[in-house]
Order: C-alpha cells, then sequence, then structure tokens
C-alpha cells in the first residue's frame, strides 16, 4: 500500500500523458524505479498468496463446514 501510495503521487492519468508519468518516475524520482518493482512484485506477491489461500480452502474442503460460513 505504501509503494502504491508513493506512485499515485507522481502518476498522471490522463491518457496522452499517462505512460510519460510512468517514465518520469523511473527516470527522475529518486529510486522510482526501485518503488515500481517492489509494488509490482508486492503485488504479484498477494495474488498468488490469496490463490494459494483459495486452493488451500477447496483441498480440505473448508467450505462444507458451516463455521466457515
Amino acid at each position: 500500500i505504501l509503494t502504491g501510495l508513493l506512485l499515485a503521487m507522481h502518476y498522471t492519468a490522463d491518457t496522452s500523458l499517462a505512460f510519460s508519468s510512468v517514465a518520469h518516475t523511473c527516470r527522475n524520482v529518486q529510486y522510482g524505479w526501485l518503488i515500481r518493482n517492489l509494488h509490482a512484485n508486492g503485488a504479484s506477491f498477494f495474488f498468488i498468496c490469496i490463490f494459494l489461500h483459495i486452493g488451500r480452502g477447496l483441498y480440505y474442503g473448508s467450505y462444507l463446514y458451516k463455521e466457515t460460513w
């Protein structure tokens, strides 16, 4: 979440400037390339964890337990 906030401070949602704002973040912001990579890898890791969590619930059949719901 912290990296997303840092990236949002330098991002422009305008369609003609969006790519330029990402390039600006990577080139001109101090450690902007690192913030962008941390954000992308952190998001990927988060979705892998969610996928594994759902898969574990399906494998062990915890959706059948009334206490789960």
